[in-house]
């Protein structure tokens, strides 16, 4: 039997249960919130600055179906500046961004200014006065490593938060850091 899981990734965690790695020995891991069924996995991946919606579990089938790019997965994103509608544009159009060292053109996704974020934890970033700030949603269907701050980055307006609200359809909802919530698959 298969056991499947939402969760809140925190700020400031890794997307994964075991530390085998001497340089990351005291990084903050997910198996400090639940007591997890053996073999549970993370369903893709949020950096350790980034939060939101990550989904456990400990079926492959389910793992490779959720990380494929049938599957859409939605970022609100914190950016530093007031962003344009033409670079919300260049953003749906796809743009360049490196991985492992080469040029790679991201597909075109859904990019859209964000104006009520009341639905979002309240976390602190920075002191207002290193300047305004706005958010932003992009829907991909693609996961490249960092892809969505190089995305922001390289249209003049870098994230200063991600959290990531829905895969597929499964949304974070009114969950808060740390929250699990058993779900039927």
């Amino acid at each position: 039997m298969s056991s499947y899981y939402k969760f809140y990734k925190p700020y400031g965690y890794l997307s994964q249960f075991v530390n085998n790695q001497n340089k990351r020995r005291n990084k903050k891991l997910l198996n400090e919130f639940y007591d997890f069924a053996n073999g549970i996995m993370a369903v893709g991946r949020l950096d350790e600055k980034s939060e939101g919606l990550l989904l456990l579990t400990t079926d492959g089938k389910f793992s490779n179906y959720i990380t494929s790019s049938k599957v859409e997965k939605e970022y609100h994103v914190m950016v530093d500046g007031i962003i344009d509608e033409e670079s919300i544009r260049r953003l749906s159009e796809g743009v360049t961004i490196s991985v492992n060292g080469k040029s790679h053109q991201t597909k075109n996704c859904k990019a859209v200014l964000l104006t009520d974020t009341t639905h979002i934890y309240d976390r602190f970033v920075r002191d207002e006065k290193h300047g305004p700030t706005s958010w932003i949603s992009l829907t991909l269907t693609e996961g490249k490593f960092r892809q969505v701050r190089k995305m922001t980055a390289s249209v003049g307006f870098p994230t200063l938060r991600l959290v990531r609200v829905r895969i597929g359809d499964y949304k974070l909802e009114t969950m808060q850091p740390g929250d699990v919530v058993a779900i039927n698959y």
